[in-house]
């Protein structure tokens, strides 16, 4: 498949709901939003790191903090009820974009896949892990898994095993099928790899898990904002992702977990809001998602999250999904002709909508610079992935990705700033 002359919805219309994307930059930066001397057009390709947000998402925060600013759950007065309505249905909106049918009580609002992670580690991984179990991670996991279930098995003494990752960048089922046994207590696996842009099995290893009666935890922190997800189809235990690559603000993010598991958890953070009953001598916790929810919440940010995911659909996920598609397909076609650019994963027609790259002979902060020259805003670094890199044998690299917004025009322009870093550095 080739990069088509029309995309599957009218880019340039999604644009204009974005005022950023009409920045210039390659100035001296003075003061944030300025910069003295900007003359490149903004071509933004790091979306795997944190979206833009539409003019519609930045509406809903204004309209809440202008209309019905107050705390939720707390007030009889009209604004605290609104404010409390707007927030239990946004859970509810959420959950449905998912395919949670339980609704909010399978929807807890985090303020990030990692917290929602952590969150899931330690009410749960802290109780049930012991000696003799295994958790079973990837050689392609964020840190946010990998550190996270690290920890916790060092304090409980369960093992952690990573399904290897092959020279093509997929997993490798025939190691999965090894290492997930009847020791096996927790699979956490990347539905989308961050750096390689793998699109992994996850409903087969939820399979997998299951059978050895296994929960499985997918980060979907790359996958929920591009793809429709479905979180029943997968049969997900737990499933994470983040507002703000998803078009929504930062500091907002999202658990789904399973009912009866949640039930059964244990919060792990504790205060106003999460608990029914106290005394003295004990408390009682209130029902699903409010127990993991203590402290003031996040209101605007769950607002806003819901408005995003509307705007969202309206696009059309299974279009967002074939645009990012053909434009990551077009930049791995366009990277790989030259011959002195290694770009890590699958090929071009089987990856998410993100392309990792390296120049011979050039670190990826100096190429990443070079491309800031030229107005292009790519990621440089290991992406939270430094075990990953290290199978890879490189110690970091270039990642551009790519969005609903962004367009083939964009993509040439990358394009055209490596060839330049490549004639300087020959």
């Amino acid at each position: 498949m080739g990069v088509q002359d029309s995309y599957p919805f009218d880019v340039e219309a999604v644009r204009e709901d974005f005022p950023i994307l009409s920045r210039r930059v390659g100035g001296d930066v003075t003061t944030p939003g300025e910069g003295e001397g900007d003359d490149l057009p903004l071509v933004y390709l790091d979306n795997a790191a944190t979206s833009q947000t539409p003019r519609q998402v930045v509406d809903a925060i204004v309209d809440y903090y202008h209309g019905y600013n107050a705390n939720v759950h707390r007030g009889i007065h009209q604004l605290s009820q609104e404010a409390s309505v707007a927030y239990e249905e946004a859970h509810d909106r959420l959950a449905e974009f998912v395919g949670a049918s339980g609704g909010r009580e399978e929807l807890v609002f985090t303020k990030s896949t990692t917290e929602a992670m952590n969150l899931v580690a330690y009410a749960w991984g802290l109780a049930e892990l012991g000696p003799g179990d295994t958790v079973v991670l990837t050689e392609m996991e964020h840190h946010a898994s990998l550190v996270t279930w690290q920890q916790v098995g060092r304090r409980t003494g369960a093992d952690v095993e990573f399904v290897r990752v092959t020279d093509e960048g997929r997993l490798d089922m025939d190691h999965a099928r090894e290492l997930i046994d009847d020791s096996t207590a927790m699979v956490s696996v990347v539905h989308v790899s961050n750096t390689l842009g793998t699109v992994n099995p996850v409903a087969e290893l939820a399979d997998l898990a299951h059978e050895h009666d296994a929960y499985v935890f997918v980060d979907g922190a790359q996958s929920v904002p591009n793809r429709p997800v479905d979180v029943e189809a997968i049969d997900a235990d737990f499933f994470a992702f983040s507002g703000h690559k998803m078009l929504g603000p930062t500091g907002i993010g999202c658990l789904y977990g399973k009912r009866g598991i949640l039930e059964e958890m244990q919060p792990y953070l504790y205060g106003g809001d999460m608990i029914r009953k106290v005394t003295f001598e004990d408390a009682t916790w209130e029902d699903l998602p409010w127990k993991f929810e203590a402290g003031t919440p996040n209101i605007a940010g769950g607002v806003a999250l819901a408005r995003a995911v509307d705007y969202l659909e309206d696009v059309g996920m299974d279009r967002i999904r074939r645009h990012e598609e053909l434009l990551a397909e077009y930049a791995y076609d366009e990277l790989t002709a030259f011959d002195d650019v290694e770009v890590y994963g699958p090929p071009g027609d089987d990856r998410g909508g993100l392309v990792a790259f390296n120049l011979d002979g050039v670190h990826a902060h100096d190429l990443s610079s070079i491309l800031n020259d030229h107005g292009v805003a790519v990621r440089a670094g290991d992406h939270c992935t430094q075990p990953l890199h290290d199978v890879l044998g490189v110690p970091a690299s270039v990642r551009a990705s790519v969005y609903l917004y962004n367009t083939r025009e964009e993509v040439d322009a990358l394009v055209e700033a490596v060839d330049d870093a490549r004639q300087l550095f020959a």
